[in-house]
């Protein structure tokens, strides 16, 4: 007789968390899309992580680190999802490591998740974000073969955003290529500023209002002038 008073209540135990589990799911089901609707991140991010614990899913975790990621909380993003190269990651897991890695000023770690986005799905974007990561580890040969690609597959209507000034800025995407070359040609032979001088003239054609290129070409006129180890 005990035996089967504990096994009813072991099974309406059950029963009640299964249907609390349930209820709870709706709850944050419904919560999520409430605070999407009213652009809640922090209402999000709330409800996401509530999911997750509730019923774990891949899926899940990589929208909770988008959210992360797109709210510049880039290592709330990477201690969601890790930072370890996986062949089994979505494109948008890999797409928030490379990323979240690149805006913690971590260039070699973010360049291997840049590299299996462009495996996946070559374009002259994440060719012109290889170009930038490979001259910050010195890689200008590395760095030369993506702006070639960049430069021959960029369409007229593609911009790449900048943010070096208060005001964020756009400049078509071939300018930002060519930026880039004259930045290698300068660490490849630092002799030769005016040859790359020439790749960023180009640019400024392209968009007389580049800045970055504009403040380039100011730092190699100085050099110019002003040869290293001179006073």
């Amino acid at each position: 007789m005990r035996k089967i008073v504990l096994i009813l209540l072991l099974s309406v135990g059950v029963n009640a968390v299964s249907q609390t589990k349930s209820e709870l799911l709706q709850h944050y089901e419904a919560f999520y899309k409430e605070m999407r609707l009213q652009s809640d991140v922090n209402g999000v991010i709330n409800a996401m992580t509530h999911l997750n614990v509730l019923s774990p899913s891949k899926e899940r975790k990589d929208t909770l680190a988008y959210v992360y990621m797109n709210n510049n909380q880039h290592l709330q993003a990477l201690n969601t999802i890790g930072i370890d190269k996986n062949e089994d990651d979505s494109d948008l897991a890999v797409q928030i490591k490379a990323v979240s890695l690149k805006a913690l000023n971590q260039p070699k770690r973010a360049l291997e998740h840049f590299e299996a986005l462009f495996d996946r799905t070559p374009s002259p974007y994440l060719a012109y974000e290889l170009a930038d990561l490979k001259i910050q580890i010195g890689d200008n040969d590395g760095a030369s073969i993506n702006i070639e690609f960049g430069i021959a597959s960029t369409l007229d209507d593609m911009k790449y955003a900048f943010y070096e000034r208060q005001q964020p800025y756009e400049v078509p995407l071939k300018a930002a290529f060519l930026h880039l070359k004259g930045l290698v040609a300068y660490n490849k032979d630092k002799n030769n500023i005016d040859a790359a001088i020439v790749s960023i003239d180009e640019a400024l054609t392209i968009e007389p209002n580049f800045n970055l290129a504009s403040l380039s070409k100011q730092a190699l006129e100085a050099r110019k002038e002003k040869p290293e180890g001179q006073e």
